[in-house]
């Protein structure tokens, strides 16, 4: 089969960096990009040696997939000219504005039978990775994810700047099911949106998960914490590393996953070891690694490694969040 022809719309900071990766991705042919901003498409063009095109349109008639890497507000009249075309199309977080515009662009992929991938890329941290398959059914979550403000997404509020991240990856361990109950607050400091939440989301399942996201703090943090039936996890996103401790019937000898053994507890007659790991995180680079994947299942098939069905979950719980934060507001009479 041929190399996918790939293109991305948005020279932006993050728009570039998809620009470098996506033509070092396997089984691709970089074609080019477009941004609205001629002047700033031409110099990124310029950096990494491809071509600048002069509209959407015309980079859509000369690829097979794209990545939309624009503003939240532009993604869903960019999908829909994508998948009209028969693109298949990368969506950078969030995958729409509003729900509505997510469903209708999900239908006319899966009409159309045609790769929609939303880009939530902690999914690929090597830190949420390490975790693999055995991933505990967590009932405590706690999620801190803070950075220090920039204007640049100030447009949209914290929830689904920083927060989405986490609301993603709370809905991924909890299999894909969505929160039960919701309870946040959260306020505006140095712009017109939300710039520092809290949210807590509580499932059927019983698992509970509280998550923080600020874009007025000192000093940044991604963060998450698991509380499971006999572990702890710890993720560190930033660094990226991952520890845990764990209660076992194992003895004091090596366990199968490397972890060193703290203490014991009596239960009666029985014993059980406390043990410690600190597994090794892999270097991945997370942007790349969903790149990778995006062309993978054009070529080969299958469901997207993040679908259009999550992308539009996620994307449900956070307006959710944000309209408990309206309704927590206090009401002023201007009378």
């Amino acid at each position: 089969m041929s190399d996918i022809r790939l293109g991305v719309v948005g020279a932006g900071k993050l728009g570039a960096i998809h620009v470098r990766l996506a033509k070092e991705t396997p089984n691709a042919e970089f074609v080019g990009l477009y941004d609205l901003d001629a002047e700033r498409a031409a110099h990124v063009a310029g950096e990494y040696g491809t071509k600048a095109f002069n509209s959407v349109a015309e980079l859509i008639d000369s690829v097979d997939a794209c990545c939309i890497v624009t503003p939240t507000t532009t993604h869903h009249q960019i999908a829909l000219q994508c998948l009209e075309a028969g693109v298949h199309a990368f969506i950078e977080k969030p995958i729409a504005a509003t729900v509505e515009e997510a469903e209708e662009i999900s239908r006319l992929a899966e009409d159309r039978g045609l790769v929609l991938q939303v880009g939530h890329v902690e999914r690929f941290n090597p830190a949420f990775l390490t975790l693999g398959e055995s991933r505990p059914d967590p009932l405590f979550i706690e999620a801190h994810r803070l950075a220090q403000f920039s204007p640049r997404a100030s447009d949209v509020a914290v929830v689904l700047d920083l927060m989405i991240h986490d609301i993603d990856l709370v809905l991924a361990l909890n299999r894909g099911e969505e929160p039960t109950e919701i309870r946040a607050s959260g306020v505006a400091v140095v712009s017109d949106e939300i710039d520092i939440a809290n949210a807590r989301l509580e499932f059927a399942n019983g698992c509970t998960a509280n998550l923080t996201a600020s874009r007025i703090s000192r000093n940044p943090m991604r963060k998450m914490r698991l509380f499971a039936r006999d572990s702890y996890i710890s993720l560190d996103f930033a660094a990226p590393s991952l520890e845990f401790f764990s209660i076992s019937d194992q003895g004091s000898e090596g366990a199968q996953d490397g972890s060193l053994m703290l203490g014991a507890i009596e239960q009666g007659s029985r014993v059980r070891s406390v043990r410690y790991g600190k597994p090794e995180v892999k270097g991945i680079n997370a942007i790349a690694e969903e790149l990778r994947l995006f062309v993978e299942t054009i070529r080969m098939g299958g469901l997207a490694a993040v679908t259009a069905r999550e992308g539009t979950s996620a994307l449900r719980v956070a307006t959710m969040i944000l309209e408990d934060i309206a309704r927590s507001q206090p009401k002023i009479d201007v009378a």
